[in-house]
């Protein structure tokens, strides 16, 4: 199984006693996103994971995805790195770790400029890039950033197509609802053949759909307290349901999931006598981690719970998770379901 790591680019994450996940600020300078990134590489982590957004609203009107009793996850004014940029600075001072937006609100950016950015960064790179996207949530972004909210499912439907052609065709010619694109050429193509994996990220039917239509990997979250993965077990099925409908080969898709973890020795009062998944000690989490591989998943991206609040406690987590853990979750062998 493959283990990502989240870095602090967007604050420091904790979870409430009823499940809800929340940021905390933390000031740009203690982020240290490229010092981490460089020592993930060395504890063995597969790869560099980044949030993404641009601005954030002062007045929440639509609940973040992880949180379903509506609980604001970010603070006000958050201090936020901008991933693409972030990524590559990180891709200079690293030589196998995998770089991965996690995940990128693709209508927020024109197609083919995005797709030059991360064009450029697997070039940079080597050939480390993994995109991970998603339609967003945040209301007032989309207003701020003037495109349409409601027709995101559609704009990133021919987002990833605008990808795909800007990545492996001479000259690109795309004409859709949003995107009209006629006769031009974007070099250099990537270093992956044929071009960086997609992975889309979300947790409903209409999510797993599109992954099996345009994408290389679905990639829900699971961020609330309820780590469970017989939970989503049923858009398995709408993934393989849809690609037989679109006649598409699934060999080579992967499974992975966004979750966040809690590294400790010590009980946690919060949540009573329950333990969530994917919390406690190096055994009960690697036989969380065995769960997930049962039901299919090569992939976990892991993002820490840290109540303190304070960078000692990511780090503390971090180091834990890549010298206990780690080496045991390279072995284990996830059921190919595709």
């Amino acid at each position: 199984m493959d283990i990502g790591v989240t870095l602090p680019t967007h604050g420091l994450m904790t979870r409430t006693a009823g499940g809800d996940a929340i940021l905390r600020n933390l000031p740009a300078a203690e982020m240290r996103p490229v010092e981490y990134a460089v020592r993930a590489e060395a504890l063995g982590y597969h790869s560099a994971w980044l949030s993404d957004h641009v601005v954030t609203e002062r007045a929440t009107t639509v609940a973040h995805p992880s949180n379903a009793s509506g609980a604001r996850v970010y603070p006000d004014r958050p201090v936020m790195l901008d991933v693409v940029a972030t990524l590559g600075a990180i891709s200079s001072r690293t030589t196998t770790l995998r770089l991965a937006p996690s995940v990128y609100i693709a209508p927020y950016r024109h197609p083919l400029n995005a797709a030059h950015q991360f064009a450029t960064l697997d070039n940079l790179s080597g050939g480390r890039l993994i995109v991970g996207v998603g339609v967003g949530w945040e209301t007032g972004e989309f207003a701020a950033l003037g495109v349409s909210y409601a027709d995101r499912g559609r704009i990133i439907e021919e987002a990833i197509q605008v990808y795909r052609a800007a990545w492996t065709e001479p000259w690109i010619d795309f004409r859709g609802e949003f995107f009209d694109i006629r006769d031009v050429s974007m070099d250099p193509k990537p270093v992956q053949r044929p071009h960086p994996p997609i992975w889309y990220g979300g947790m409903s039917p209409v999510a797993a759909r599109r992954a099996a239509r345009f994408c290389d990997g679905f990639y829900p979250m699971y961020l609330d307290g309820s780590a469970d993965p017989t939970r989503l077990a049923p858009l398995i099925e709408v993934i393989r349901d849809e690609a037989g409908r679109r006649g598409r080969d699934l060999t080579g898709f992967r499974l992975g999931a966004f979750c966040q973890v809690m590294v400790t020795d010590r009980p946690d009062d919060r949540f009573g006598a329950a333990r969530p998944p994917l919390t406690g000690s190096a055994e009960q989490i690697l036989h969380d981690l065995r769960r997930f591989a049962d039901l299919g998943y090569s992939h976990i991206t892991v993002h820490f719970d840290c109540p303190a609040g304070t960078t000692a406690e990511w780090e503390e987590q971090f180091e834990g998770f890549g010298t206990e853990i780690l080496p045991e979750a390279a072995g284990i062998t996830h059921r190919d379901l595709f």
